[in-house]
């Protein structure tokens, strides 16, 4: 089946450059058979770069977060333990 699959991949490709040599517009297909063309397939690298970045945005803040909340609590326990003594 893996074989089949890359036959066709491998003949579409051959396909597509010759018809982009001809100036036709080249279309990509992604993993869920449908084709995209270079537009549209740039459109959806955007999109993923952008979400990609506000992940790890996010992450990044959840993590500053964290960590000044472990720093607080520190200084808490030392002026605890300051006071007790």
């Amino acid at each position: 089946m893996a074989s089949r699959s890359a036959l066709s991949r491998l003949s579409l490709t051959a396909t597509r450059s010759m018809q982009s040599t001809r100036g036709a517009t080249r279309y990509f297909s992604d993993d869920k058979g449908r084709v995209l063309s270079e537009e549209e397939r740039a459109a959806e690298n955007v999109y993923i770069k952008k979400m990609e970045k506000e992940k790890s945005e996010k992450q990044k803040l959840k993590h500053e977060k964290e960590k000044a909340e472990k720093e607080n609590q520190g200084s808490d326990k030392k002026t605890e333990g300051s006071q007790k003594a």
